[in-house]
């Protein structure tokens, strides 16, 4: 053991010179080197983190996975989480386990969700994956959010949930939404993958539903790669969350567990209905599930990251503060993002809506700034249900969605991730500049 220790000892300090080796060979050449809109921003000690967990080539989801999701609902300041493989299918587990017999009021086959068009895919997909009805209606101009004085009247006596995403880490009015779902008994999903530590009215996204799900995917907040998870202050809906995501079994206990008779001490002494008395416990099933667990390796990451997660959320708002000041002088060309009054957004990235008389379109202009080595992105969808794959699923529409059809034509993102310097914005800044000269004389 002693000599393992050593051996352990000196590779980690190896991964250290390592990583500092490549950081010394990192430089920002302005118009050479691409300027991402996201990314992986980490340091030796995530490095020495993953290492380390390979090094006991445990693999599996254990007790680094255990550390972080008590960590994480530590931070949020919640009562139970599952971590997962993915924000995807963290929104999966959450809504199939609304729609579990083994809770009080499920959602049924049929039923209706109240939804976006303008959304990620995965934050749509598991209504349709459930056998769900997604009632469609349209978002706010400039915070790109669910407008929460139109769900009132998209409600019918099918409708048993809301599930929508904090835009770009941009709050949602999240007051009035739950006013509206404690009137009318609806569950309500937050989908909080690009909101990690925003916050609405001083209270963090993703603690006022029933479900709030992260993605720690390598372009989000904080990151193990890929990654996600899903939190309840509701003991049975963890229970059946936990359930969903380990194949639907019934058994709760760890990976691993040394207990020959299971952590309830009943392994082989329960009776389920069309099976045999004392049938093990883990091979009962009682949801429809799947296998979405991440590696441990991953949680160990996450662990660390998790660390600097204050410090990367001043770096987002600081370098949002910077690009939306510049952008303010052409406010005659751009929709500005907007943020409610109760609302203190950790930016996940900038948003700009192209006027419709701008003297230019979205694609002349995010066209030149890739060729300039500034990277952009779509805002997700703009309304999927315009997307080859959604053209035959039954869905409802209420009112127009004006501000959704504006968004899928003339709408995109910058980054704002914790790596860019001040350097990197101030070129974007005069990579802008040279092209609004261009469009003017």
């Amino acid at each position: 053991m002693e000599k393992e220790s050593e051996i352990r000892k000196q590779i980690l300090q190896k991964v250290v010179e390592l990583y500092n080796v490549r950081k010394q060979d990192k430089k920002f050449i302005p118009g050479k080197t691409r300027i991402h809109y996201s990314g992986r921003v980490f340091d030796e000690k995530e490095m020495v983190a993953v290492i380390n967990s390979a090094l006991d080539f445990w693999l599996t989801l254990g007790k680094e996975g255990r550390k972080f999701i008590n960590e994480f609902t530590k931070y949020m300041g919640i009562k139970y989480g599952v971590v997962t493989n993915s924000g995807s299918s963290a929104n999966l587990i959450a809504l199939s386990t609304l729609c579990s017999s083994n809770i009080e009021n499920p959602i049924k086959p049929g039923d209706e969700v109240i939804t976006t068009a303008m959304t990620f895919p995965t934050t749509f997909n598991p209504i349709i994956q459930n056998n769900l009805i997604p009632v469609v209606i349209d978002i706010e101009e400039g915070t790109y959010n669910i407008d929460a004085s139109k769900i009132e009247n998209a409600i019918s006596n099918k409708t048993k949930a809301i599930i929508f995403a904090h835009t770009l880490g941009n709050p949602a009015e999240m007051d009035n939404i739950m006013e509206v779902a404690k009137k009318y008994n609806l569950y309500v999903i937050e989908d909080t993958c690009d909101a990690l530590d925003s916050r609405y009215d001083n209270q963090l996204c993703g603690t006022f539903g029933d479900f709030s799900t992260y993605s720690f995917y390598a372009a989000h907040h904080m990151t193990m790669g890929e990654g996600g998870a899903v939190l309840t202050n509701n003991l049975n809906l963890y229970k059946q969350a936990l359930s969903i995501r380990d194949w639907g079994r019934a058994c709760y206990c760890q990976t691993g567990e040394p207990n020959p008779n299971g952590a309830c001490g009943k392994r082989f002494k329960h009776k389920y209905e069309n099976l045999p008395y004392g049938y093990d416990h883990k091979y009962v099933y009682s949801n429809i599930g799947y296998n979405l667990k991440p590696l441990d390796i991953q949680c160990a990451i996450g662990i660390e990251q998790l660390k600097k997660l204050p410090i990367f959320t001043q770096k987002r708002k600081h370098n949002f503060n910077i690009l939306y000041n510049f952008f303010k002088k052409y406010e005659d060309k751009f929709i500005l993002p907007i943020t409610l009054p109760k609302a203190d957004p950790s930016w996940f990235a900038f948003p700009l809506t192209i006027r419709k008389n701008a003297g230019f379109t979205r694609r002349e202009f995010v066209t030149y700034l890739e060729e300039n080595m500034i990277e952009t992105r779509m805002l997700f969808t703009g309304n999927i249900l315009k997307h080859p794959a959604y053209k035959n699923i039954n869905y409802r529409i209420v009112h127009k969605l004006d501000n959704t059809n504006n968004i899928l034509t003339n709408t995109f993102f910058l980054g704002v991730y914790p790596a860019l310097t001040d350097e990197m914005l101030q070129y974007i800044i005069e990579v802008v500049d040279r092209f609004m000269v261009n469009i003017i004389t």
